[in-house]
Parts: structure tokens; sequence; C-alpha cells
């Protein structure tokens, strides 16, 4: 196929560079073409040239071309390009609205309040990220902190021991088979890059290649001390070792995945009314319809103290067969042994000036390709916020105010949920000094169509019901009980 594709292409442009034949009869061989068919090709060449001349024209209408401050009025509609529109809703045919990112560093404007001009910036197409500063005001990120500092902030933590050691128990997979698993290149051997790239669901620790020679000490799991496990080597050990001495080591807190804290603020009916605004303002910015996302995650709000970090992680994880996605499962009542935050779209707000460190970081951003075997080279982790920050491919500056927003799914084709972004790989850099505070409005949406439209007809005839109290059990209490963090 891609050979036949080659020549096709081969042949089309084989004469692009010679002149032109003379008019007149062929000499020595027939024409190729008929002339009717030659007209019909130059009325479509020609419609091609004057769709491209409009997809320049609206490119520099829609760009600016200078630095314009962020979030300025707009000082006469007759002189500015229109901003985008808002128009959210699901046509008949339930397709996703994605927005375009057209070129790295391309700006567009958007009407997300009246009477007022932002400006959004594409910051990568892989995954596609944009960046819209002075989202916030000043008075709302403070307000914001205020609010999570009354409701009170909790340790994030990635699994506690305890929901790791049961959800081990409840797999039910032989040794030979996690062995396969670990063995990336399937050479037979376990070299400490593949046994990283397969350790981020521990016990909440950060695993490093010193910390994986210390853990094979400790077991005697790797007798000749080279680092590599042998498939004889790896029959010999007990996995349950394993499970014991990382649970009976002690964590540090800048040891863990995630080292901060969080809470979550409700956005539904009859909250704050800036709370309120922001969740209209993602509803505008993102185009999604309003049964989505007034029935997504609430509003988290995370502070990071100096030397907090949050090593490179997916907001959301792929839905296989055995997964579910944990906000479409509490309606479908469908059984799964395992449940996902399938989170289609993030919204990051960063709620204050950081005096050092606290990127964020997408180490992949916009590679031509993804192995996630590369992203460890010589015991260097690009997934390690504390340490290797500076080696990933794109870093976002904290600025009050501003807001970040990506897909973390790419679409099917067909306007709807497809595979996982792998691109959209991100952490939060070490704060060197100061503190951090940022907010996620993550949007949800079930990559299974059928279970997200069933979703949404049962909160719509819940909130249709009358009952007083729907709006807080429809977005508050159908999340209390999900602690799952990618």
């Amino acid at each position: 196929m891609a050979a036949a594709a080659g020549a096709a292409v081969a042949a089309a442009t084989a004469g692009q560079d010679e002149d032109p034949p003379l008019p007149g009869p062929p000499i020595g061989r027939r024409a190729v073409c008929s002339r009717p068919y030659f007209v019909v090709l130059m009325v479509f060449a020609h419609l091609y040239v004057l769709n491209v001349l409009g997809l320049l024209l609206f490119v520099h209408i829609s760009s600016d071309d200078g630095d314009p401050e962020p979030g300025k009025e707009s000082p006469s509609p007759a002189h500015d390009p229109p901003a985008l529109p808002f128009s959210p809703g699901i046509s008949s045919s339930h397709a996703l609205p994605r927005l375009e990112g057209i070129k790295v560093g391309h700006k567009q404007k958007l009407e997300l309040v009246p009477n007022k001009i932002h400006y959004m910036k594409t910051l990568s197409l892989k995954p596609l990220l944009f960046e819209i500063p002075d989202f916030l005001t000043e008075d709302e990120c403070k307000l914001i902190i205020h609010l999570a500092q009354l409701k009170g902030l909790q340790k994030s933590q990635i699994l506690p021991t305890d929901d790791y050691e049961e959800a081990m128990e409840m797999i039910d997979i032989s040794q030979m088979d996690i062995f396969n698993l670990l063995d990336h290149n399937q050479d037979g051997q376990l070299q400490l890059k593949e046994v990283l790239t397969h350790t981020r669901l521990g016990n909440g620790r950060w695993m490093t290649p010193e910390s994986i020679r210390e853990m094979y000490a400790a077991v005697k799991a790797d007798p000749d001390g080279n680092g590599v496990l042998s498939l004889e080597e790896f029959k010999q050990l007990n996995i349950r070792d394993f499970h014991k001495y990382m649970g009976s080591q002690k964590v540090k807190m800048s040891d863990l995945v995630r080292n901060s804290q969080h809470t979550w603020l409700y956005q539904g009916e009859g909250a704050h009314q800036v709370m309120r605004s922001i969740r209209q303002r993602v509803m505008h910015l993102t185009r999604l319809p309003p049964e989505i996302v007034e029935h997504s995650e609430p509003l988290q709000v995370v502070q990071y103290s100096q030397g907090g970090h949050y090593h490179a992680h997916m907001d959301s994880g792929p839905v296989f067969p055995e997964t579910a996605c944990s906000h479409t499962k509490l309606v479908t009542n469908e059984t799964a042994p395992f449940e996902t935050s399938c989170r289609y779209v993030t919204v990051l707000f960063y709620l204050n000036n950081v005096t050092g460190g606290g990127e964020t970081t997408f180490p992949i951003a916009d590679n031509r390709t993804y192995e996630e075997m590369s992203l460890i080279q010589n015991d260097v982790d690009l997934r390690d916020t504390r340490k290797h920050c500076d080696k990933g491919n794109l870093r976002v500056k904290p600025l009050q105010g501003t807001a970040v927003f990506w897909y973390n799914y790419l679409s099917d084709g067909e306007g709807w949920v497809g595979d996982l972004d792998e691109y959209s790989l991100h952490g939060g850099c070490l704060v060197t000094e100061g503190t951090k505070w940022i907010a996620n409005n993550w949007i949800n949406v079930d990559p299974n169509k059928r279970r997200q439209l069933q979703f949404q007809q049962e909160m719509a005839q819940y909130i249709n019901s009358g009952d007083e109290d729907q709006s807080e059990w429809t977005v508050d209490k159908s999340y209390s009980d999900v602690h799952v963090e990618l």
C-alpha cells in the first residue's frame, strides 16, 4: 500500500519541472487526457487555489501579528476581527466540538465574557494545548484560594498503601505474565528502565534507578548485582517480598509521586457566583455542551509548598474492556475490576505568581514520535520533575490568572473521544521558592458513547425530578468516592 502510494505521488510530480508542451496534436504518442477532462481538472484546480487563499485570509484575520496586551478590551468592533462565537452543544450526530490549533504560536480571539476580548495562543499540537492569559482576574484568584482554605486542604496521595495491597490481591496474574508484561523488548531480561516504566502505580513512592537497586538488594533479587533480572532470577522471587519491602519503607514527602495539598469546590447550581462564572467561561472556551460540563468534576484547588512537585503523569487513562469511567459507572450499573477518571479536557488555572520553579512541563510535547521506553535514558527520567524538568520539550511558567487547556484524548475521526493522547504527559516542576496555587477543571466524557449518553439521560431525569438537593448530589456526591489520581 505504501509503495503504491509512493509510486502515485512520484508519477503525479514527475513532470512538474518540465516545460509545458507546445500546442497542437501530440507527436509520437497519444494524449494522456481529453480536452473535457482537462477543462474539468482546471476548474477544480482553480477552486482549490481559491480555497487555499480563503484559508490564508482567515488565518491572517484571526491571528494577531503584534503582541497586544492580553485581556484588553476591544476599542472598536469595526477595527478588530470578530472573536470566535460561543456555540456549545452536541449535534444530532452527538459529535463533540474540538478546537483547531492551526500551528504553534497561532493566536485567536475569544469572547468569554461580555465586552472583553481574550487571546488564546497555541502552545503545541501534540498534545493540542492552548494558553489564555487573564482568564481569571486577580480578585477571582484570591477568592478561590480563600474558599479552598476555608474548606480545608488534605494531602494529595496517588494510592494509599492499603488500597495498593488490596488491588494487588485482586489481580489474578501469574509470575510469568508479570515478567512478560515488564519485558518491553521481549529479550528475556528486565532492564532497570523497563521496571521503572511499569512502576507508576506503586504505593505512592516515586521509583528511581537507585531505589530499584536498593529494593533488589533488600530482597536478594539480583545476585550478580548488574541491575538486570533474567527470567530464571525472576522465577526465584516471591512477588510479595517486593510488596512487603515497599510497605516497610518510611517515605518522605519528597519521595512521593505527588507532594501537594488539595480540596474540591462545588460549581453547580447555587454555588458562589464566581464559581458559576468560571464554569460558564470554561463552557464558552471549550464549546462543550452544558449537559457535559455541568456534570463533570468539581473544581480542584491545589497548593504546592516549597519543595512541592508532581511527577509527569496523564490526567486520564485508557479505557479497556476491564476498566470503567468513574462518572458513568455510577448510573450504568456495569461491573469492572478497575476504574479511571475519563477526563476529555483539562483546564488548569494559575492562581498566583510563583517566586521560583513550579512550571508545568510537557516533556514530549510535539515530539515526532512517542516511545515510552525513550523517556528514560542513561538514568535520566524525563518524568522526574524534581531533577529533570529542564530537559522537557515545553514548560509553561505559572502566571496569575492564566489558564492553559488541552485535550487528553485524540478524536476517533467521527466526532467522539478516541485513544488517549500519550503526548499529554505533563507534570508540576519542583517549587524552589515560595508557594504555588493552581486549580483544575476536568471535563468528563466517556469514550464509550452509549454509556456517556445514558449517563446524561439519567442525570437529566434526576434534575427534572424536583429533588431539592439534586444539584448538590449531581456534582459533589457523585464524585465523593472517587480517589483516582493518575
